[in-house]
């Protein structure tokens, strides 16, 4: 369907330097294929994207398309027209630009608005609409065009992680029916459960591509590795009891955000919460962390007691309900000895 020959895309700064930001892309395209691309920022992703969709102009050699196809883009910020209903958004387009007459490009939107759950929205305005149902509007927007393929640019990242998985059942159910799609995504699990292909892009080019297990349980390069596996830390330093408690519950609590974990939110403030309401002696300093995995994702909280001989949650002393809150928020817990003192990890 699509066929990308040596792509490059150059820019020139303020300065007037020369940026690569494409640097030799080539891959083919089949009909049906899922595709995931992911790897860090300013790796190309978005660009690569638009110049599929002819937003931008190549700077070196080609891209071939299938003749007579459609190619629809989703873009990261969803540019509803405010001042049309939701309904008005999604036939704006197949009037404008295909010449429907009203009651066809109607007809074909609800069929649209029905396919991505939000046909009971269509007289709505999209100031009244979640972040989610936005996105999903503007996925039936997108496919009221009739696309072969389509391009989305990070669908999920503006979005509450409360919001993702209504986009992520949508864009499931599309590749479910065939839909021939080339996703960019920061959503490692996502790409691992939808997409068929997956692309890692590092500085402008396809540095390894493979299947979904290929990549993300067996990477080749370096790069690919460090990426996919790798683990976002929150950390703290404690050496009083006059520590700011408040302001470090407020950074977990955006952490856990970040991460797409706020489902555990609750979980990983009481752990901690408890632990420092167990420790009573701060005269020995006190590390504090909170791990996330996206790959495994998986979430530790990690108390290291510095100078200790035994853990605050194994101490006879210690109190009993604030005891079993931690055991009872989180999955298991370890404690192991080590040169500067006793560390308590939790996986929650």
């Amino acid at each position: 369907m699509i066929t990308v020959t040596n792509l490059s895309k150059t820019f020139l700064d303020p300065d007037n330097c020369r940026v690569d930001t494409l640097n030799g892309v080539t891959f083919h395209l089949s009909k049906g294929e899922v595709v995931g691309v992911i790897g860090p920022s300013g790796a190309g992703k978005s660009i690569l994207l638009r110049c599929m969709a002819g937003l931008e102009h190549p700077t070196g050699e080609e891209i071939k398309v299938t003749p007579g196809m459609r190619i629809g883009m989703v873009f990261q910020h969803l540019n509803l027209f405010s001042h049309l209903t939701v309904l008005e958004n999604v036939t704006l387009a197949p009037i404008k630009l295909l010449g429907m007459g009203r009651q066809e490009a109607e007809e074909l939107a609800m069929s649209m608005l029905r396919r991505v759950g939000m046909s009971e929205h269509a007289r709505r305005m999209p100031s009244t609409l979640s972040g989610g149902q936005q996105q999903r509007a503007a996925i039936a927007r997108t496919l009221a065009m009739k696309p072969d393929v389509l391009l989305m640019d990070e669908p999920t990242s503006s979005l509450d992680p409360t919001m993702v998985d209504e986009v992520q059942g949508v864009v499931s159910s599309l590749a479910q029916e065939g839909m021939t799609m080339v996703i960019v995504t920061h959503e490692m699990r996502f790409a691992n459960a939808v997409c068929n292909r997956i692309f890692f892009m590092h500085e402008g080019c396809v540095l390894e591509e493979g299947a979904p297990e290929q990549i993300f349980e067996n990477p080749r390069m370096p790069q690919t590795r460090a990426f996919v596996q790798r683990i976002r830390c929150l950390e703290f330093n404690i050496s009083s009891g006059d520590f700011d408690f408040y302001d470090m519950r407020s950074q977990i609590k955006q952490f856990c955000i970040r991460c797409s974990i706020a489902e555990k939110m609750g979980e990983v403030t009481h752990v901690v919460d408890e632990m420092f309401a167990l420790i009573s002696d701060f005269r020995n300093p006190i590390h504090i962390e909170v791990n996330h995995s996206d790959l495994k994702q998986e979430t530790t909280v990690t108390v290291l007691q510095y100078g200790a001989e035994v853990s605050a949650l194994d101490n006879p002393d210690a109190d009993e309900l604030a005891v079993m809150i931690i055991r009872g928020m989180s999955k298991s817990s370890k404690t192991e000895h080590t040169p500067e003192g006793v560390k308590t990890i939790f996986e929650i």
